[in-house]
């Protein structure tokens, strides 16, 4: 019960991240609301549709926004995904997953999972080309893109063309005040994390399950390429870096970007020109993919 009605604090204040945009506000051809029914719970998402000649199918990008697990909604990537679509001519998916603690890990990934099953089921009738799928986040949602490729992996189902992982949450058995918190208060305060990473882990050895923790995953070949953008300042960088040498060693294709001077949520808190150039390496790698 305090874990709960803790989360339900935090998710009172206001979320930093919608206040300033990093891109320039895009209008997007269309936005279609929809609400998809996963064993999990009913789940809200939202499709961005470029402009394009009438009877494409369109390549998709399943996002998930970040958050920690326990706050913050899709809305906050409102602008992001509607600067995506824009820029790469894919429809961009946005998905408001479940939150711990109310749910706890590994609900959020097999919910992650069951949207993306459904987009491919789907495909025909929203315009979208099955055998584009892409996926990615940020922090939280970075987490939930790796999980979801090694569950793909796991099922011995086919991989999406691309996972973006931004600043991701690779790592709950490290404890976080052994990692390189910028943070001074957060540095000061570990008990903070630990109550994050606890309401999203709360079971004995959850910590440890490669879905939880990606960076602790022993058979990552065959995954989809994966491209990485790291602040150099956060306590996620060295797990991020990790987790990428751990793909190179098993020959996944990877890119990593690591942007100096930056911390964690850069890409929606600034500084804004690296903020846009992270945008922009995101969506450059994204045509590429489609377009090869």
């Amino acid at each position: 019960m305090l874990k709960l009605w803790m989360a339900r604090l935090l998710r009172l204040f206001p979320n930093q991240a919608e206040r300033n945009l990093m891109v320039p506000f895009r209008y997007v051809h269309k936005k279609v609301d929809l609400v998809v029914d996963t064993k999990v719970k009913p789940t809200p998402i939202s499709l961005y549709y470029p402009a394009a000649a009438d009877g494409k199918r369109f390549p998709v990008y399943m996002n998930m926004h970040g958050g920690a697990f326990i706050m913050n909604e899709k809305r906050m990537d409102d602008p992001y995904c509607r600067f995506l679509a824009n820029e790469t001519g894919c429809v961009i998916v946005n998905v408001d997953y479940a939150k711990a603690p109310e749910y706890p890990f590994p609900k959020p990934v097999e919910q992650c999972y069951e949207i993306y099953q459904w987009l491919k089921t789907h495909a025909k009738e929203l315009q979208l080309d099955a055998d584009q799928m892409m996926v990615g986040g940020q922090s939280s949602g970075g987490n939930m893109a790796a999980a979801l490729c090694l569950l793909l992996k796991e099922r011995s189902e086919r991989q999406p063309l691309l996972q973006v992982l931004s600043y991701p949450m690779l790592d709950f058995v490290t404890p976080h005040s052994d990692k390189p918190e910028p943070d001074k208060w957060r540095a000061k305060y570990p008990e903070a994390a630990h109550f994050l990473n606890y309401c999203y882990v709360p079971e004995k050895n959850q910590a440890e399950h490669p879905l939880a923790s990606p960076v602790k995953a022993k058979k990552v070949e065959g995954l989809a390429r994966a491209l990485f953008i790291i602040p150099e300042y956060d306590a996620f960088t060295m797990e991020g870096k990790a987790y990428a040498e751990k793909l190179k060693q098993a020959d996944v294709d990877v890119d990593v970007n690591v942007f100096e001077g930056c911390c964690h949520a850069f890409t929606h808190q600034g500084p804004r020109n690296q903020a846009e150039e992270a945008w922009r390496i995101i969506s450059k790698t994204m045509r590429q993919v489609t377009e090869s």
